[in-house]
């Protein structure tokens, strides 16, 4: 009689507290995760994100049904930097040869870890991870280095797209891990008549745009361009992403799989510039019209538009549906620890740079434990630092003065207050200086970068 009793009151339990039971679920089966990358898009690139003519509407939606971060970091400034900080925990700057030409030598992965706990882990589209893309690199099972679909009118990313969401499809019966890094907006933008033509009403208003944007324009038309075209194509190719971004949701909802799944949608940096490149080897697109907001810098730059991206994530029942979170200071660093958290995985690499922030995901309000470092694989290069509201940027080749910015008020760090705060400066130069003398003294690259398939996008 007792066990009846206690079975009936455990059946009435799970029929009126369905987080009960998916928290008892996800003890059991550790959560799926989804990460979809964007190449280059800017941290105002989005509709949710202030975009004046942005449609992305499957990407606004996947941001009410998730949590939208206003304060979110990449580890570096260029595509594969971005992507060895998350991928390792480590800032990029410690590996003494460049990873994109040598892979990660014996540092461990996310996904070699989450394959030890059971994942199935797949990786599609962009790579630029090291020379070696084959099945089981990293503890990857599926790899697939996709460049432009093969159908243009449907946009850039749409066979990684599908081939991300075949493998979806095989794997929903078991925990699973996939990396969707696509290349939108990645020079050059090129984008399908027909997914420009979406924004055929939009001109150009610059005074809807901060000042920080107004020198691409100026760029733009500088080189030949229209900006009214200019932006469409930039946009078009914005629209594609988000109907790929789109795709990717509906499948997790048609499996029955959405309430288990975590998905995340993010930039490895910021926008890249109109005209980029050294004398000599320069290269011009008038529609690399990508917006940081309010932001200064970009692609290549260590000031907020090149570091600060979008970052939006949904996982129905634990992350806080329609919430926007525009105080804690978080980045891709972290993404090793905090996944390791959610998934059960014990022991993590060390060192280990980032910082377990489940905690802030689940809506936890606190300031992060470590600062934030930036610094190119280049010897002499210039570090910056975020510690708490202050970002500092040393002078460049040692030489001029340092720049510090308070954050909490002048995010386009357009206010260099080094000169009235001296203390602070002290301060944290002597934690940036002190980071540095960790790092290599010497960095080793190869310079066969440019020959490799366009599918690896390796950068020159």
């Amino acid at each position: 009689m007792n066990n009846k009793i206690l079975l009936l009151a455990s059946a009435v339990l799970l029929s009126v507290t369905p987080s009960f039971a998916r928290a008892q679920a996800t003890a059991q089966r550790p959560p799926n995760i989804v990460f979809m990358f964007a190449d280059d898009l800017g941290y105002g690139d989005l509709g949710c994100y202030g975009h004046p003519y942005a449609r992305t509407p499957a990407i606004d939606q996947l941001a009410k049904e998730g949590t939208r971060f206003t304060q979110f970091y990449v580890t570096g400034v260029t595509c594969n930097p971005s992507r060895t900080g998350l991928m390792t925990g480590l800032f990029p700057a410690r590996f003494p040869k460049y990873a994109a030409d040598f892979g990660f030598g014996d540092r461990v992965t996310i996904t070699e870890l989450l394959k030890k706990r059971g994942y199935k882990t797949g990786q599609f589209g962009k790579w630029h991870i090291g020379p070696d893309d084959s099945d089981g690199t990293y503890g990857i099972d599926e790899v697939q280095t996709i460049g432009k679909s093969r159908d243009r009118s449907a946009g850039r990313d749409d066979d990684l797209y599908s081939a991300a969401i075949d493998f979806i499809r095989d794997n929903k019966d078991a925990p699973f891990y996939v990396n969707v890094w696509g290349h939108a907006t990645h020079f050059p933008v090129n984008t399908a008549q027909g997914l420009a033509a979406e924004f055929n009403d939009i001109s150009v208003d610059r005074r809807d745009f901060s000042p920080t944007m107004q020198h691409k324009f100026d760029e733009c038309l500088k080189i030949g361009g229209d900006l009214d075209e200019s932006m469409r194509q930039y946009l078009g190719d914005i629209y594609q992403l988000d109907l790929n971004v789109g795709r990717v949701v509906k499948a997790l909802d048609e499996l029955g799989i959405r309430e288990n799944t975590i998905v995340v949608f993010s930039s490895d940096h910021g926008p890249a510039p109109v005209v980029t490149g050294k004398k000599g080897t320069r290269q011009f697109s008038n529609n690399m019209l990508g917006y940081a907001g309010e932001f200064r810098g970009g692609k290549h730059e260590q000031y907020e538009g090149g570091t600060r991206v979008p970052f939006i994530i949904r996982w129905p029942g634990k992350v806080h549906a329609g919430r926007v979170d525009t105080t804690s200071v978080c980045s891709l660093i972290d993404w090793l620890p905090t996944l390791c958290s959610l998934a059960g995985v014990d022991e993590l690499p060390n060192p280990i740079d980032g910082e377990d922030i489940s905690d802030i995901w689940f809506g936890t309000d606190r300031e992060r434990l470590k600062p934030l470092f930036w610094k190119t694989s280049s010897t002499g290069s210039t570090p910056a630092m975020r510690d708490g509201k202050w970002k500092l940027h040393l002078p460049r080749k040692q030489r001029g003065e340092p720049e510090l910015y308070d954050l909490s008020i002048d995010p386009s760090e357009s206010n260099n207050i080094a000169a009235q705060h001296p203390d602070v400066v002290k301060s944290l130069s002597k934690k940036i200086k002190t980071w540095a003398a960790s790092l290599p003294i010497d960095y080793a690259k190869t310079k066969v970068r440019s020959s490799l398939p366009e599918s690896k996008n390796y950068e020159p």
